[in-house]
């Protein structure tokens, strides 16, 4: 039997280069050098390199919460490397790579240290084409989440620095916050519709299931809805009132918060990794 080269990537392959690095870009904040830059952009993405290998191996579902937050980190860790390039002037892996290396860890977590990849769910099997439009709206929408979460962090960050009045020489260079507010803005306009579509298929599919009204009030569809109440606020608020910039960045975050619940959260027809 052949083995695959591919085989022997594990979590602590990827896992452990964007923490060298996240490192490297710490000490070029306080070091500012050519060489550094390019050293974390050779650690960065030989993660990214081993974390596509791992998930072209192993092929994990959304469907379960090990799926879905190794899928996650894959999408930001794309969009770490896009900004660590785009924006080479702006500490931008300081901000996005630990929230990586986060779901990374989240995801080894509860795979219970294996990287077997959780069995399809019954429901799956039957509908694969809106399960896996589901799947992928959710994924979606939880990316723009994520991108909300990283500019208003960014946001707050910049914005108490103006208020505080802070010499820009002697802190970590930021976007403006102009930049980071777009940036926002086109996150949760791009996150709000995904999420309302794959909240709408998933719930189509659970009502085809025979025992449908006791999964209405699992954790996993009741912080997917509540995420999506939070969104609904967030978009009137920004569209409907002149509420502050901060407040709408406090709300985004929040917002991050509720989609790691959901996330972490056990699918009703995923029991123990089987389907039910």
């Amino acid at each position: 039997m052949t083995v695959s080269p591919l085989q022997g990537i594990t979590h602590a392959c990827f896992g452990l280069s964007y923490l060298l690095a996240f490192g490297l870009e710490v000490i070029r904040l306080v070091r500012p050098s050519a060489g550094l830059r390019i050293a974390s952009l050779v650690a960065g993405a030989a993660g990214l390199f081993a974390h596509t290998a791992f998930i072209a191996y192993h092929q994990p579902t959304p469907a379960a919460p090990y799926g879905s937050l190794l899928l996650l980190a894959w999408v930001l860790a794309l969009f770490y490397f896009y900004g660590a390039i785009h924006y080479a002037r702006q500490a931008w892996g300081v901000f996005v790579l630990p929230v990586v290396i986060g779901l990374v860890w989240l995801s080894l977590l509860l795979s219970g240290g294996g990287a077997a990849p959780v069995s399809v769910p019954s429901w799956l099997s039957g509908d694969r084409f809106w399960g896996a439009v589901h799947g992928t709206l959710i994924l979606l929408a939880a990316v723009g989440i994520s991108v909300g979460f990283l500019a208003s962090t960014m946001y707050l960050i910049q914005s108490h620095r103006m208020r505080s009045k802070v010499n820009p020489t002697r802190v970590v260079p930021l976007l403006s916050l102009e930049r980071l507010e777009t940036m926002n803005r086109r996150a949760v306009n791009a996150a709000f519709p995904l999420l309302t579509a794959g909240l709408l298929v998933g719930l189509l599919l659970l009502s085809n299931e025979h025992d449908a009204p006791a999964n209405w009030f699992s954790l996993k569809v009741l912080s997917t809805a509540g995420l999506w109440v939070v969104f609904l606020v967030l978009v009137y608020l920004r569209y409907g009132t002149n509420v502050p910039g901060r407040r709408l960045a406090t709300l985004s975050i929040a917002a991050f918060g509720l989609l790691l619940v959901a996330l972490i959260a056990s699918h009703p027809f995923v029991v123990g990794g089987e389907p039910r």
